[in-house]
């Protein structure tokens, strides 16, 4: 049945008009941006389809290429390239927040803006997010990729590029592609090493963020782990 068909109050965009997008399910939101299903599937059910073809992931999603999304049938090279648009203002969105604001004060952009980054990726990387004296962000670097399992993290190069980017502070964060994320023993280790190699040269470590799979970042500074 197409949505059309579909009573006023259960139509997604009707809904999100009277009672915010918040009341809507990930599919829902996804079959407003799409506005048409193919034959046989309404929207919503298409959305669905993309989703489950993502693991029902947002992040992962949220990573896919054009060529990846085309591959679920209902999705064209010109939807595909306004769904990855989409999102990528979606990121340049939460950066934005982040340059503007102090990190501190925005902490659900920092986290949220790590997930879309972060969460889809089948290997491990070390990511720093530089920031000037008021906290705001300066810049975020990829410093190190790894394997599934392990990444090598060298604190000399850490600090080399705080100096590098005039940083007074630094908030890091790294993904575990297993999805659990709990720190181990080895990421505790090193965030005391990165935290006093970074405080010689006056650089403050606030915090440090595991990212896995959907699950909201564990911070480090609210474990007490710094």
């Amino acid at each position: 049945m197409a949505i059309t068909d579909w009573p006023d109050d259960q139509r997604p965009r009707e809904r999100l008009l009277e009672q915010g997008a918040a009341a809507l399910s990930d599919a829902e939101l996804l079959a407003i941006f799409l506005r048409v299903g193919v034959k046989g599937m309404s929207a919503v059910d298409l959305a669905r389809t993309l989703l489950g073809q993502f693991g029902h992931s947002l992040a992962r999603l949220a990573a896919a290429t054009p060529q990846e999304l085309t591959r679920v049938n209902g999705i064209g090279p010109a939807k595909a390239a306004q769904l990855v648009a989409t999102l990528e203002l979606a990121r340049r969105g939460l950066r934005e927040e982040m340059r503007t604001r102090p990190a501190l004060g925005a902490p659900a952009a920092v986290r949220d803006w790590l997930r879309l980054r972060l969460a889809p990726l089948h290997h491990e990387v070390f990511l720093a997010l530089w920031l000037d004296a008021q906290n705001r962000l300066i810049a975020d670097d990829e410093l190190f990729r790894g394997t599934l399992t392990q990444t090598s993290v060298y604190p000399r190069e850490v600090v080399k590029q705080a100096l590098a980017r005039n940083a007074a502070a630094v908030i890091l964060a790294h993904n575990h592609p297993s999805g659990m994320a709990e720190p181990s023993a080895a990421d505790e280790l090193l965030t005391r090493s990165l935290k006093e190699a970074l405080g010689l040269v006056d650089v403050r470590l606030l915090d440090h963020f595991i990212v896995a799979g959907n699950a909201v970042p564990l911070s480090f500074a609210e474990r007490g782990l710094l």
